[in-house]
């Protein structure tokens, strides 16, 4: 029986009617930095119990990654919460062994090692899942399980690069650019996360556990939108572009009065109706340059000059405020601080304090999605040390007593 079936609780809780939805599902984190450990935070985030596995000798690098106050790094709080934390050696048989107990009681693996490294620890999916049938690993990758590269090292930045989109980031006479966060380990996650919650409602079906195959390239690809029938069908190879989207007029940030950058998207018919009619220039929709999709597609960079020699005559809030009221997507390009201050981020609460056993009270994004009835939920910061948990852990579910654990620890196991 999986965790999920026996509704195992750790903290020893009543089920209740308003519980998390994820809540009785056991998820087992291996691996380190970005792609596999953001996986268990979203589904940590609606209740599924994540414990982070660490090894004793050497702690994720991410708690380090990121700027730092007061020597902690301030990424790994957000990475980790909710999750409990354990340390345990794979790189030993009896580390190995105790991992399998853990696996009887589990409902998902999440790894991102390189291939193969699961399997030289006799951690296969086929080992594990004749201990436990219905388990779920989630394994991520660079290239994926298969394929000519899979035993390749594999970055977000290089699944990036390989999914084509840092060919189309940046501005046409300069080399390409990277995104300013890890899109590709971030968009690789997402679909895992996908993947494992497709494959445990297909469990309730079968009964039967299967392996997610998450690769960076692919998941980047994956959003690369009409690129190969561009290439394909129409011999069209799209490149880098700056600010604007080919094909798609008007959509680009345009210089203010004081010296501000808004963004303005008003492709649609409609939208760009409403958006000369706010620059007093209802004739403009009529110019046969600008009043089809295709016509304004043609005409792109003389329309961007006339929409910004409007907006160059408005003050930042004036020229939103006046597309606000005509209905016209428009927005600051925010920093951090526009985000801490806008009203309506602390209205949707996304950005939610939680106490921080050394920085006080610490930010962070709130959950994302939004559920109208179970709502996902932050209870705590991620662990401040690897192994925070593991008396909890080792003792409720293998119940290892206090001799057993400080015996474990002094051999370097836990």
């Amino acid at each position: 029986m999986t965790n999920l079936q026996e509704a195992i609780d750790i903290q020893g809780k009543p089920q209740q009617e308003d519980r998390l939805p994820l809540q009785g599902v056991r998820v087992l984190e291996l691996g380190t930095l970005l792609a596999g450990p953001f996986t268990g935070r979203m589904l940590g985030d609606f209740g599924a119990e994540i414990i982070k596995i660490e090894a004793p000798d050497k702690a994720d690098p991410l708690r380090e990654w990121g700027q730092q106050k007061d020597g902690e790094g301030l990424w790994w709080p957000i990475q980790s919460r909710n999750k409990k934390s354990v340390t345990l050696n794979l790189r030993t048989a009896e580390g190995q062994e105790i991992f399998k107990e853990l696996v009887k009681n589990a409902d998902i693996i999440i790894e991102n090692f390189r291939p193969g490294t699961m399997e030289k620890w006799n951690l296969s999916y086929e080992q594990l899942a004749e201990i436990n049938p219905g388990i779920i690993m989630t394994r991520t990758s660079g290239y994926g399980q298969t394929g000519p590269y899979k035993e390749r090292a594999g970055f977000g930045s290089v699944g990036e690069a390989m999914g084509g989109i840092r060919n189309v980031t940046g501005f046409p006479d300069r080399a390409p650019s990277r995104i300013g966060i890890s899109i590709g380990d971030t968009l690789a996650a997402l679909f895992a996360t996908i993947g494992t919650l497709t494959a445990l409602h297909e469990r309730h079906h079968s009964g039967k556990g299967q392996v997610v195959d998450t690769a960076i390239y692919e998941s980047v690809f994956s959003v690369m939108e009409s690129t190969i029938p561009d290439y394909l069908l129409a011999g069209y190879v799209r490149e880098r572009m700056g600010n604007i989207l080919p094909g798609v007029a008007p959509s680009n940030i345009y210089k203010t009065k004081d010296d501000t950058y808004i963004v303005i998207g008003a492709n649609a018919n409609g939208v760009f109706k409403r958006l000369c009619e706010a620059m007093g220039e209802p004739e403009l929709y009529d110019n046969p340059k600008y009043n089809t999709h295709h016509a304004r597609s043609e005409n792109m960079t003389e329309l961007d000059e006339l929409i910004e020699a409007w907006t160059k005559q408005q003050d930042t809030q004036v020229a939103l405020e006046i597309l606000a009221e005509k209905g016209v997507p428009s927005g600051l390009i925010y920093t951090a601080k526009d985000i801490v201050e806008d009203p309506h981020y602390e209205a949707r609460e996304m950005i939610i304090k939680r106490e921080h056993p050394t920085l006080g009270e610490f930010p962070m994004p709130g959950v994302v999605p939004k559920l109208s009835r179970t709502p996902g939920e932050v209870k705590h910061v991620g662990a401040e040390r690897a192994g925070k948990d593991n008396a909890l852990i080792y003792g409720k579910i293998l119940e290892y007593g206090e001799e057993k654990l400080k015996e474990l620890e002094e051999r370097e196991i836990i």
